[in-house]
């Protein structure tokens, strides 16, 4: 009867403690660890306010780096050979998805993979880019946002009237190596030539060429128009210094260079731009598929105007010219 009673307790005792490492192990299991990787082409502002508002989406969303989520940024400071470098890294690494942040760094991920979920952000053209197949019905596995409002480049050039109504030559500087800086320039021909304005190019190959670029551009433009070109605005401190010095009027393709020193643009918040793509990222996260949402825009487009740039290029403003603008630069 003890033998009987002993062998009782001691099942018992073995059932309590396999309950407790039981409930022990459950208590200690960690929340699965989301990995996203981070491809940019080239550090600059615009692309930088992408990237931080991509991850603080994922981070109001629940998504916080070091606890659940890992990320693995990386930049091919604008050599094309490390932008298919990282790509494959990335693919090789088994990330759950992959942020490409411009469109050098997109086709570069599409390339390396059909399997990993990309996003792309900061982009001109994703369909002419053959990153999906259009912006309503992506296809693939790629989707994103695409930083060209239709009325951007167009507003923009209305504005090169409009403050100087004397202009005849613009200049363009940009690398004809990235597909959206020659759809850029494309567009934004069309419409010079519709404010009956003149396109006077330059093309460079690397950043290091921007200055030189920009002072040919002296005694032969009468304002200059810098695209969205990522290897030009990586150097854009080297254009603004010539068009400061040479009191020549600088406008922009997006809101950020103004913020450095251009003159206007009609632009957006590229950070409101990465959040929304961030948003995308949670959505895919909860198992949807990028093939299932839509190519994203910019909702808010508004000219911003730099006040000292205005002062530096020898621009006079009044009253009128910055009725609805956003002022920077005081």
């Amino acid at each position: 009867m003890k033998k009987s009673l002993a062998v009782i307790l001691s099942g018992a005792m073995l059932m309590l403690a396999a309950c407790g490492g039981s409930n022990q192990a459950s208590g200690d299991k960690k929340e699965k660890m989301v990995k996203i990787g981070i491809t940019q082409i080239v550090e600059h502002p615009s692309l930088d306010a992408t990237r931080e508002g991509f991850i603080a989406a994922l981070k109001d969303a629940g998504y916080e780096e070091g606890k659940n989520l890992k990320l693995d940024y990386q930049n091919a400071q604008g050599d094309m050979n490390n932008n298919a470098s990282i790509a494959q890294k990335l693919v090789s690494d088994k990330n759950d998805l992959i942020l490409a942040i411009a469109t050098p760094s997109a086709q570069a991920a599409v390339q390396a993979t059909k399997d990993i979920p990309i996003l792309f952000s900061a982009i001109t053209d994703p369909v002419s880019a053959e990153l999906v197949q259009s912006f309503e019905k992506p296809g693939g596995n790629a989707t994103g946002t695409s930083d060209t409002h239709p009325d951007a480049i167009k507003n923009t050039i209305a504005a090169i009237k409009k403050f100087v109504p004397d202009a005849k030559k613009v200049g363009i500087i940009y690398n004809n190596g990235e597909p959206n800086s020659v759809i850029n320039v494309k567009n934004a021909k069309e419409a010079l030539k519709e404010a009956g304005l003149e396109a006077v190019e330059t093309t460079i190959s690397a950043s290091s060429e921007v200055k030189q670029a920009a002072e040919s551009m002296v005694g032969r433009v009468d304002v200059m128009y810098i695209p969205k070109d990522n290897t030009v605005v990586a150097a854009l401190e080297s254009v603004i210094a010539v068009a400061n010095d040479k009191d020549i009027p600088t406008f922009s393709g997006d809101g950020d260079s103004v913020k450095r020193g251009t003159f206007a643009s009609y632009g957006f918040d590229y950070y409101d731009l990465g959040y929304t793509t961030g948003k995308m990222a949670v959505e895919i996260l909860k198992g949807k598929k990028p093939s299932e949402i839509p190519v994203g825009f910019p909702e808010n487009l508004e000219l911003i105007l730099n006040k000292k740039a205005a002062e530096e290029e020898g621009i006079t403003l009044t009253e009128d010219m910055l009725k609805d603008a956003k002022i920077v630069g005081e």
